[in-house]
């Protein structure tokens, strides 16, 4: 009984990694169209990721990184 419920986990997961899998080789060909018609992917990766952030945390980066560039002369 163990195994069976072993084995069922198993194969639960190595499905979802090959979803996983099939997900990236999706978002590369997005970046690939993306850089295809001139955006740069680097960007857009960065803007996912700021997104994917709550609007505080958002904000909070944004002034981290401004301080950063000035301190850089960067801005």
């Amino acid at each position: 009984m163990a195994a069976d419920e072993v084995r069922l986990l198993i194969e639960r997961a190595e499905r979802l990694i090959e979803q996983k899998k099939g997900i990236a080789d999706d978002i590369k060909d997005v970046m690939a169209e993306a850089k295809g018609r001139g955006y740069d992917p680097s960007a857009l990766q960065d803007i996912i990721k700021l997104r994917a952030k709550k609007p505080e945390e958002q904000h909070e980066r944004q002034a981290i990184l401004e301080v950063y560039l000035r301190a850089l002369g960067m801005m």
